[in-house]
């Protein structure tokens, strides 16, 4: 099953540090469906804006998380839609070995990304998707560009 992990720019550089991810929240979609999938993504991402809001220091990007896990390691908290539910990691984290990918926001859409994370209101993050990238790309991602 895969799951979507809310995060932040300095948290993934954590995992990357420590070897786990810390999954105090974590959706999941109820299906097999891309759609509900999707849906479970950005239900994360909405999480990761929370995140951001409570970290000012944080590039203002979301960043999602993606582990494939065995069933029996999720358990279901609460339903967010039809299709997509928080779930509960057994364990509280996940070692990095489980993640599949990450999807995280492209530079441009910061401006955006630190308005929609001071107003829960705004609508400004709708208009970005969320770029997808291998385990290997994410290093270089929080290396600084000369």
């Amino acid at each position: 099953m895969y799951v979507f992990l809310p995060s932040t720019l300095p948290a993934l550089a954590a995992v990357l540090d420590e070897g786990r991810v810390p999954a105090p929240a974590a959706f999941a979609a109820d299906t097999d469906d891309e759609e509900a999938e999707y849906e479970a993504m950005y239900a994360a991402a909405e999480e990761s804006l929370r995140l951001l809001a409570a970290d000012p220091s944080a590039p203002r990007r979301r960043v999602v998380l993606v582990a494939n896990l065995a069933d029996h390691l999720v358990e279901e908290e609460s339903r967010e839609s039809p299709d997509v539910v928080r779930v509960r990691i057994t364990g509280g984290s996940i070692p990095r070995k489980r993640l599949a990918s990450a999807h995280i926001d492209d530079e441009a859409a910061a401006p955006d990304i630190a308005r929609a994370a001071t107003d829960p209101s705004s609508t400004a993050a709708d208009a970005h998707e969320l770029m997808w990238y291998a385990l290997q790309e994410l290093p270089h991602l929080l290396t600084p560009r000369p």
